[in-house]
């Protein structure tokens, strides 16, 4: 029976026989590895994942985390959960083997990673921020710190958070107010202590007794020789502030001064905790004084920039989440529609005749057809930027590690946002698919959509993101990001054109060229108004634009790989790639024209939006 969780087959297919992830074994680090042992990973993750992951999703959903003002209450399937995934060895799938890691490719951590994820999204927010965290850690930290902290997040005993935002600060994080004083006292071997102040809002994950300690990144700002910290994000500092500090044995110890404040309640991911945090309030006091110690990671006043190390990785997480939210979504509706009998044909009005399923109407085909073109799309998008991860880590050669460095950071921006505005469509289309049941609670398909409308927002919004792509991916290196994209869309579209694509896909190519083009002008023009007021009014519509390029892209890469894979298919594989091949064809004749109007739109530098004064709503 085919899971409703993700689709293996189609895992398969993105992973072996696209983006041929058995050639990252000729090289040492993933030597010891073989299709074998991926597909081996892949099977651990779906198993734990549909016995421990998927049958409390909605018992959490129903049952969130509650705060009596003393203790915070999380059904014990949680911990089950968790701990199975930590006993498995997947918090290190990808780390070395010095930390008791598998030394996966990202690509194959991400496809592991993802059936948890489409699972129980909520539990797998846990993990996600614990090997964030951890991999933060890595980047940045002392060998001290890293055997402290990031050694037992990957076994699982501490978990991690990010703690950036604050109440009067969301994403304008140069306006934070958290303190970070010079402790006189050093910690252990004499690491220097810092005393935070502040409040964080927004923790994911904040607070619980899921683990035995939790580890908090703390963005805050050090005060300078006047008193007062340095304006701007120039002045934040990364901080570690366990939630319980360390003895002389490396053991959890007295509670710091952190204090739950209250949990928020989500519309979505209702079963992680989600934090208003308070640092240094005075309840604790950590060896006798108040302020919840912390310990400076990397240099001071250079906070931002290693907490992006967790920030980046983050937004491609955040992608996934949404392309398998859409997945999972569809995979339900798909069922629904193939076990749902409603109606007759139009054309058959005897109604002695049977009714037919509704998968047989053409507009649920339709609803079907367009979720599946977002959300493999989506998974195929996210899946290609964590392979690129692999490449600029372990490419053989210096121009090929920076190539995959300038794809990667073009298409963050559009791998965080992109699925989550159109899986978000997908789940809402699986609701419709659903009809009356499926606004219900006892069908898993409003859930979907409230867990994934969440994205949109987590890592950044849409205007955050396109304001980053348009206002400076395209333009950094003398425009080496947009370059490096154009050309591998290059190589696509020739590819088309020379080595016996169909027709069809030789006439899908020359749309893509002619909208990357457009897309080449179009940005040329709004970098020439003169006014960056006028240049980055649009940039959300500019993100949606480019997005949908780059996903018609990646469905034609899909498209021709499938077309080829036709002639010597099994039969049991001949509806696979003709789904594929389908699903690009809606992509091209339903979601690719949708760009023309935009590009318009914005060469206009229109500035309607702009124009619009407070006072006029």
């Amino acid at each position: 029976m085919q899971s409703k969780i993700l689709s293996r087959r189609d895992l398969d297919f993105l992973l072996f026989e696209w983006l041929d992830v058995e050639s990252l074994t000729t090289r040492k680090r993933f030597e010891d590895h073989s299709r074998e042992t991926f597909s081996a990973a892949l099977d651990t993750a779906e198993q734990v994942a549909t016995d421990l992951f998927a049958p409390h999703n909605k018992k959490s959903d129903n049952n969130e985390p509650h705060f009596d003002g003393t203790t915070v209450t999380i059904i014990p399937e949680v911990k089950t959960a968790l701990d199975a995934f930590a006993a498995a060895g997947l918090l290190a799938a990808g780390q070395d083997y010095e930390f008791d890691g598998m030394q996966l490719p990202s690509v194959m951590e991400k496809a592991t990673v993802a059936w948890f994820t489409a699972a129980n999204v909520a539990t797998s927010a846990y993990i996600f921020l614990t090997v964030a965290n951890a991999n933060t850690l890595l980047k940045c930290a002392t060998p001290r710190q890293v055997e402290q902290y990031v050694r037992p997040m990957f076994a699982g005993q501490f978990f991690g958070t990010m703690c950036l935002s604050e109440p009067q600060a969301g994403s304008s994080l140069s306006d934070i107010t958290t303190r970070a004083e010079p402790d006189p006292v050093d910690g252990a071997d004499g690491e220097r202590q810092y005393r935070l102040t502040g409040n964080k809002m927004w923790i994911s994950a904040g607070e619980h007794d899921l683990a035995g300690n939790i580890v908090h990144l703390v963005l805050a700002k050090i005060p300078g020789p006047d008193g007062r910290p340095i304006a701007g994000v120039k002045g934040i500092s990364l901080f570690i502030v366990p939630k319980f500090v360390l003895d002389e044995n490396g053991a959890p110890g007295e509670h710091n001064d952190v204090v739950l404040a209250g949990l928020n309640h989500k519309m979505g991911n209702r079963g992680t905790t989600n934090c208003l945090l308070n640092f240094g309030e005075g309840k604790y006091k950590p060896h006798g004084k108040a302020g919840a110690i912390g310990y400076l990671v990397g240099n001071v006043h250079q906070g931002l920039a290693n907490m992006f190390h967790m920030m980046n990785e983050a937004r491609i997480g955040v992608g996934l989440g949404a392309a398998v939210l859409g997945v999972t979504g569809y995979l339900h509706a798909l069922d629904y529609a193939r076990n749902r009998p409603q109606g007759r044909h139009p054309a058959e009005k005897d109604p002695v005749k049977p009714q037919v399923a509704i998968i047989g109407h053409t507009d649920v085909r339709r609803m079907l057809l367009a979720q599946k073109a977002y959300a493999e799309g989506a998974l195929a998008l996210v899946l290609y930027c964590a392979r690129l991860v692999d490449e600029q880590r372990s490419a053989e050669s210096d121009e090929a590690r920076r190539h995959a460095g300038q794809l990667l950071d073009f298409l963050t921006p559009i791998a965080k946002s992109w699925p989550s505005q159109w899986c978000v469509e997908a789940n809402s289309l699986a609701i419709q698919v659903h009809g009356g049941y499926g606004y219900t609670r006892e069908y898993n398909v409003e859930q979907f959509y409230r867990d994934n409308r969440l994205n949109a927002i987590h890592e950044g919004t849409h205007g955050i993101h396109g304001l980053d792509l348009l206002g400076r991916k395209v333009s950094i290196q003398d425009g080496a990001l947009f370059r490096a994209v154009s050309a591998e869309i290059g190589k696509t579209i020739s590819n088309a054109r020379e080595h016996g694509a169909s027709a069809e896909l030789q006439a899908y190519a020359d749309e893509l060229d002619a909208i990357w083009q457009r897309v080449a002008t179009v940005t040329a023009a709004l970098y020439a108004a003169g006014d960056m007021n006028k240049t980055l009014a649009n940039a959300s519509v500019y993100l949606e634009a480019v997005g949908h390029a780059v996903v018609a892209w990646i469905w034609l890469e899909q498209a021709m790989l499938a077309e080829r894979q036709l002639t010597s298919a099994a039969d049991t594989d001949q509806d696979f790639y003709r789904g594929k091949l389908q699903a690009c064809r809606y992509f091209f004749k339903w979601e690719l024209p949708k760009v023309g109007p935009q590009l318009a739109l914005l060469a206009s530098i229109d500035t309607t939006t702009l124009d619009m004064q407070d006072a006029w709503f």
